[in-house]
């Protein structure tokens, strides 16, 4: 039987030079088959296969970048591993190479056994909503859809979304109180709307506390590569630090890796992202914004699990608890408490509606 913990399809790094999208595509039909066949066959009293074929199941699709990112994937990841150890699910995952590939594994999960359907990233705006119309029973979620105002949600569908520019609001203003040289960076992934939410949330909070300051802004790129090159990654990091930037923020998924190496090479310090991301360069990581994706992909699987599940659009900021900052024994030789009772303060007057973080 297929480990419900394994990809679907080999490793699309190692296969990406030497498969086509169809082929890779045929080898997740093929995973698929092979499972509801076995799941088929299976049968008789309470055995431990019965109650893996009765087990509640959910089919994930990540991001660009895939697992491994230490960040926005990983963290969904992080989701599905206590989803299993607290609820009993199981779980299968893919990893899409290429931008077709998102709505065929969505589909194909939808068409097997997943009781619920996942597509972490805005990216799976369009597909998700396109797939939940085609299978009414199946119920799906979109980590950072996409959405306006008058957009038709399926009732099956919930859109998850983030006050990214809340957090970062708040890691701004750190950087504010923390630089030595009144100079700060912004490293993004790709520019888009999305990401720009980090930079408005960094830039305001970095301004209230520093007004005299100055804030360096770069982007890796248009395209979905740009979640995906950390050459780039630290190329920009080195640009800002050049021009006098001792802090960096980055939004840029595994290109932020790049943003690590170049502070670890300089000595200065980042900021990370989605995920607590202080292994990735210790001693230079001030602290890193996170969104609690994990979070969110569990509370998911448990409503649908529950029965409780309801569709629609959920927004997640500083007062539910949806974004925030670390702070511990790691990064406190910078966040003194002079500096956690000023940041407190100004978390407590964004949740409070006393500050509105723009959000472009």
């Amino acid at each position: 039987m297929l480990d419900p913990t394994t990809r679907l399809a080999p490793d699309s790094a190692r296969v990406r030079s030497s498969l086509s999208g169809i082929l890779r595509i045929s080898l997740l039909l093929a995973a698929i088959a092979l499972l509801a066949g076995f799941l088929s066959a299976c049968g008789g009293g309470e055995s431990e296969s019965k109650k893996k074929v009765d087990a509640f199941r959910v089919g994930l699709v990540f991001d660009i970048g895939g697992l491994g990112d230490k960040s926005f994937n990983d963290a969904a990841h992080r989701g599905l591993l206590k989803a299993r150890e607290d609820l009993g699910i199981e779980f299968e995952y893919y990893e899409p190479a290429e931008g077709s590939e998102r709505e065929a594994a969505l589909r194909i999960f939808a068409a097997g056994e997943a009781d619920l359907v996942v597509g972490v990233g805005f990216l799976f705006s369009d597909d998700v909503k396109k797939v939940a119309e085609e299978f009414p029973e199946k119920k799906f979620a979109c980590i950072d859809m996409t959405y306006q105002d008058g957009d038709v949600i399926p009732p099956n569908v919930v859109g998850i979304k983030f006050r990214e520019e809340q957090g970062s609001y708040l890691v701004g203003a750190i950087a504010g109180l923390v630089t030595q040289t009144g100079t700060v960076g912004f490293v993004g992934g790709m520019d888009i709307p999305l990401i720009h939410k980090f930079e408005a949330g960094y830039r305001a909070g970095f301004e209230a506390v520093r007004p005299d300051g100055k804030v360096l802004i770069r982007y890796a790129g248009v395209t979905g590569d740009a979640f995906q090159n950390p050459t780039k990654g630290k190329e920009l990091a080195l640009a800002e630090i050049d021009q006098g930037a001792d802090i960096l923020f980055h939004a840029s998924g595994s290109t932020g890796l790049g943003v690590f190496e170049a502070v670890r090479d300089r000595d200065k310090l980042a900021i990370g992202v989605d995920s607590d991301q202080q292994a990735e360069a210790p001693g230079h990581i001030l602290t890193s914004m996170t969104k609690q994706v994990d979070v969110a992909v569990f509370d998911t699987a448990k409503a649908a699990k529950d029965g409780t599940f309801q569709g629609g659009i959920r927004i997640l900021g500083l007062k539910e608890g949806g974004v925030d900052y670390v702070y511990d024994e790691n990064n406190s030789q910078w966040i003194t408490p002079e500096i956690r009772e000023r940041v407190e303060a100004l978390r407590t007057e964004i949740a409070e509606g006393r500050i509105e973080v723009p959000a472009s």
